[in-house]
């Protein structure tokens, strides 16, 4: 039975229950807001700050793996909003380097598969490209969009000594502040990618 109460100590119960729920869903609309409003301060300012072509909502950022000089792969992790995107996350295994391992020519392969698949299948590309290492990394990813003939991809590399971010046709790193929040994102996608390529080359050790 469906009963709907016209006056009485149950008319009074209902309505407190639709205030509550109305209460509920106002606070949860303004913390929402305040999040997204926040996550997308963060990557305003980081876009300004690497000169980026627009607020990175995705970032894709790529390690190479070589541990001991064995089983030489990488890793490709995905973030949407600053919170990683596991389900997009993807490995590879290095197959036109053998013998001794080349981190350069590595990620030249890496890259130049990852952007050939978006192509493709006509998906849309990265708003920022991150690649874990210096200029050798990052030249040879560049080399790799050049030879795809893919423009405008805003593109880093992130060098972990001195967490110095270098970017093409520069010769220069450019120093975030320590206590950055932009530093922070990055290191985290930085920290992430080589966590997953670090647990893809352990598996296959163990096979």
């Amino acid at each position: 039975k469906l009963q709907v109460p016209s006056r009485g100590d149950k008319v009074r119960l209902m309505e407190m229950s639709k205030k509550n729920a109305s209460l509920a869903l106002e606070n949860q609309l303004k913390e929402e807001h305040g999040t997204n409003a926040k996550v997308m301060e963060l990557l305003t300012k980081l876009q300004e700050e690497l000169e980026l072509s627009r607020p990175p909502k995705r970032i894709e950022c790529f390690d190479i793996s070589n541990i001991q000089g064995t089983d030489n792969v990488a890793s490709m992790v995905v973030f949407e909003h600053s919170v990683a995107k596991k389900s997009d996350y993807r490995t590879f295994k290095i197959k036109t380097v053998e013998g001794e391992p080349n981190d350069f020519a590595s990620m030249k392969e890496v890259v130049t598969r990852r952007f050939k698949r978006l192509q493709e299948e006509n998906k849309p590309f990265p708003d920022l490209v991150i690649i874990d290492g210096g200029k050798g990394q990052l030249g040879a990813a560049v080399e790799a969009l050049m030879e795809l003939a893919v423009e405008g991809q805003d593109i880093i590399g992130l060098a972990k000594k001195q967490e110095e971010v270098y970017k093409p046709g520069r010769s220069n790193p450019h120093l975030l502040p320590r206590r950055s929040e932009s530093l922070h994102l990055l290191q985290r996608v930085r920290d992430e990618a080589h966590r997953f390529a670090i647990t893809f080359h352990r598996k296959l050790r163990a096979k």
